[in-house]
């Protein structure tokens, strides 16, 4: 018999995962659904976007923000 941690069932579902799993449930029943979930756009970046980004990384910008510039 396996045991889970009191902390390991404390875990709640991602917010994420469940907006995505109720999107795609909406989607498989017909409905006209805008995703705002997991997953990745279908389109590609705006070219503006990445020349941004590249002159950016470029200039010695981090890679990622600090969780205090948020």
């Amino acid at each position: 018999m396996t045991r889970i941690s009191r902390r390991a069932t404390a875990i709640t579902e991602s917010a994420t995962l469940a907006v995505d799993a109720r999107a795609k449930a909406l989607h498989a029943a017909g409905e006209d659904v805008i995703g705002f979930g997991a997953g990745e756009p279908d389109y590609p970046t705006p070219e503006h976007i990445v020349v941004a980004a590249v002159e950016a990384k470029l200039d010695g910008e981090k890679s990622t923000a600090s969780v205090s510039a948020a």
